[in-house]
């Protein structure tokens, strides 16, 4: 049974995720780096791909959420809420960098939060053993997108690599943690349809 309590706190993180404008306790990565000159397009195509960066974070908050909300060990709720703490400031490096970069997040968001709450929650009711399985496997294909962005990312734009490669470096640590408190291995099928479902929000965000 959900703690009302947390459903409280999940619902106002809820609020602040989508609504307010996320604060990192971290400086942001490369803030010192001066900004590049680039083109119109290649600034455009950068904006984008921290969008879809963005968006990620946005869905991370909400996966962790929906499954702490539901985690039956005190160990595991608690490595579920530190990645999620880690993951706002993410969500706050991401956002800056829009910003500087004359883009806008994607409407797409609230969409998406609610869809990754809902498998969350779900995920979190198999029990622990399969909560933490589902979030290493997420951390571990999260990584494997951030390699993606850095070989993509313009090579002029050297603070936004700065911020994927500290993100790079918070989502293989959360995937280790996940490993050392219990996690299992999730099926190839459940794997494949995570990609799938990773590739549907990667290229929505990328345009809206």
């Amino acid at each position: 049974m959900i703690d009302l309590d947390r459903f409280i706190i999940g619902f106002d993180r809820t609020l602040r995720t989508l609504f307010a404008p996320a604060m990192s306790a971290r400086p942001t990565p490369g803030e010192d780096l001066p900004e590049s000159e680039m083109d119109a397009a290649t600034r455009e195509h950068a904006a984008a791909l921290m969008r879809v960066n963005h968006t990620g974070e946005i869905c991370a908050q909400a996966l962790y959420q929906g499954q702490a909300l539901t985690a039956r060990n005190a160990e595991a709720r608690a490595a579920l809420e530190h990645a999620a703490h880690e993951e706002t400031e993410h969500l706050a490096w991401t956002e800056q960098r829009i910003q500087e970069l004359g883009g806008r997040k994607s409407l797409l968001n609230p969409l998406f939060y609610a869809g990754s709450m809902a498998m969350g929650v779900a995920t979190g009711l198999l029990g622990d053993r399969w909560n933490l399985g589902f979030l290493a496997e997420t951390e571990r294909q999260v990584v494997e997108h951030l390699d993606r962005h850095l070989r993509e990312i313009p090579r002029e734009d050297q603070k936004s690599i700065a911020i994927l490669g500290e993100m790079r470096i918070d989502e293989s640590r959360h995937a280790t943690t996940a490993w050392e408190h219990g996690a299992g291995e999730l099926p190839l099928p459940v794997r494949g349809l995570m990609r799938i479902a990773s590739s549907v929000m990667t290229r929505s965000a990328y345009w809206l």
